[in-house]
């Protein structure tokens, strides 16, 4: 015991004479990310779920810690949705489930039962720290943040949905969004004080609400859809990555992580290398494109039916009809506005979805219309002033700048607009059949019921009559494809009916 004690003494004795050695360690961890994926008919060289899949199985095979998140707009719109609203999305993102998945906006387009609905069905875990049950309540199966061991790091999660849902899509009065920025600070925080020492916002937001939340340093990294862009960006301090749509691209934010400790002091550096994954690149995943094919085979018999040709060509890109008058907008206003017998027609060019161009001559078919309406949405004929109509169209141009999707598409209208004036003063003239609009008479306007209902900022139109509402109602998609086959051929050439000044 003797011979013990001194032993020890001299260990401590030791260990006192000299510093603490320092210990270091690095940890690699790979942050995949996609967004806002909505076509199972996919038929171009890159892009869908098929792809996508393949992608996420191949980086879990990599021996890499990898973080997989799904930032939003899954269910809809799509072209299949319009039948089982969103089911089958569900089923092929179950195929290779997400870490983390934050529902866009499109989560919310079928109402707040079928999106509950849909969020059962989900086989991978959910966040949405910025939305509660109208009582105040958490939402079912819904997390705000986590907290992640990887080697030894803390990492931590949060989830964001989209805060402008109520105004984008149909959550009812089920659902409450609290502000992105705020919720993310607040959240971050809390995570920071539970020991983390690398914080990731998930988010489905707008570019200006992105830009807020990487000013603010709550997160170190900010994953975002919503905005369709290509983006990666790190200023030393700060990442932010956005995914583009459809999976054409899938981002990995590879981080390698280093941690020392000394003298009791532990510090936490980290840095990414971003690799862009071009899926044109990547073979589909075999199972995913069994169930792929076999919802192909459901659409193909019912719409792949030409039902006319275009008179001229049809133009429907995003750039397109969210920015001036199109030939394909003119089209849906057109065949809205005979479907009720209308003096006018409104349509927000953010619900015309197609995002392609179909020469003069071309072949029509069913499934062309329902891919540029995929939404379910329905025609409805409101009674209206002529100072509602004018400041409908005021919302419709307030926001051009950002290519938002109130941008109008008339018919029965010709107006002219100055981009260059303030937002709410901008419409300069309107024309009713070739008479300037009396803004104290009536008028009878065709629209589709997410406008009527206040959607894209057309709030407005809640105070308006209903003549021909929803419960009557037909989906516009169909109106679209009896006007076509009634006439024959779609498409008025665009120019005429808005001139924009800037």
């Amino acid at each position: 015991m003797p011979v013990l004690r001194h032993t020890l003494f001299a260990a401590v004795a030791c260990a006192s004479l000299f510093p603490a050695i320092a210990r270091a360690e690095t940890v690699n961890l790979t942050l995949l990310f996609a967004s806002d994926l909505y076509n199972v008919d996919n038929t171009e060289p890159r892009g869908g779920f098929a792809r996508l899949n393949a992608v996420v199985k191949a980086e879990r095979a990599r021996n890499v810690p990898v973080v997989y998140a799904f930032g939003g707009d899954l269910i809809s719109p799509s072209l299949l949705s319009s039948f089982d609203q969103g089911e089958h999305t569900i089923a092929l993102m179950n195929a290779a489930p997400p870490d983390i998945f934050v529902p866009g906006n499109h989560e919310f387009d079928f109402g707040p039962e079928v999106f509950a609905k849909r969020m059962a069905e989900a086989q991978f875990p959910r966040y949405a720290a910025n939305l509660r049950q109208a009582d105040g309540q958490p939402v079912p199966g819904f997390q705000d943040t986590s907290l992640r061991d990887v080697g030894g790091v803390k990492v931590g999660f949060v989830g964001i949905t989209a805060e402008d849902s109520p105004e984008k899509a149909s959550p009812g009065k089920a659902y409450v969004f609290a502000p992105s920025l705020d919720t993310t600070v607040a959240k971050a925080r809390e995570l920071r004080e539970q020991g983390a020492d690398v914080v990731v916002a998930v988010v489905h937001a707008a570019q200006n609400v992105d830009r807020a939340i990487v000013d603010s340093r709550a997160a170190d990294i900010v994953l975002s859809g919503d905005d369709h862009d290509l983006t990666v960006f790190y200023d030393g301090r700060t990442v932010y990555a956005e995914g583009k749509s459809e999976a054409d691209y899938v981002t990995a934010v590879d981080l390698t992580i280093d941690v020392k400790e000394k003298d009791g002091k532990r510090s936490v550096k980290w840095f990414p290398d971003f690799r862009i994954i071009d899926t044109a690149t990547v073979t589909p995943d075999a199972d995913t494109q069994k169930m792929v094919d076999q919802y192909r085979q459901l659409l193909s018999a019912e719409l792949d039916v030409a039902i006319g040709t275009t008179a001229e060509a049809l133009d429907s890109r995003k750039a397109s009809v969210r920015t001036q008058e199109t030939s394909m907008g003119n089209l849906v206003a057109d065949a809205t506005r005979w479907a009720v017998s209308a003096d006018i027609a409104i349509t927000n060019g953010g619900g015309i979805r197609g995002n392609k161009e179909y020469p003069a001559g071309s072949a029509l078919t069913r499934r062309d219309i329902l891919s540029e309406l995929p939404f379910g949405n329905r025609t409805v004929k409101l009674a209206v002033t002529g100072d509602m109509v004018w400041q409908a169209l005021e919302n419709g141009f307030s926001d051009v700048e950002n290519s938002a999707g109130r941008f109008p598409q008339v018919s029965g209208l010709v107006v002219t607009a100055d981009l260059g004036k303030p937002k709410g003063e901008r419409v300069q003239s309107v024309t009713v059949d070739g008479k300037p609009l009396d803004k104290a008479a009536s008028y009878t306007l065709a629209t589709n019921d997410y406008m009527m209902d206040g959607g894209d900022g057309y709030k407005v139109l809640k105070g308006a009559k209903p003549l021909f509402g929803v419960r009557d109602a037909r989906l516009m998609a169909n109106d679209v494809m009896a006007y076509v086959k009634e006439k024959g051929t779609g498409g008025v050439k665009a120019g005429g009916r808005i001139i924009l000044k800037k």
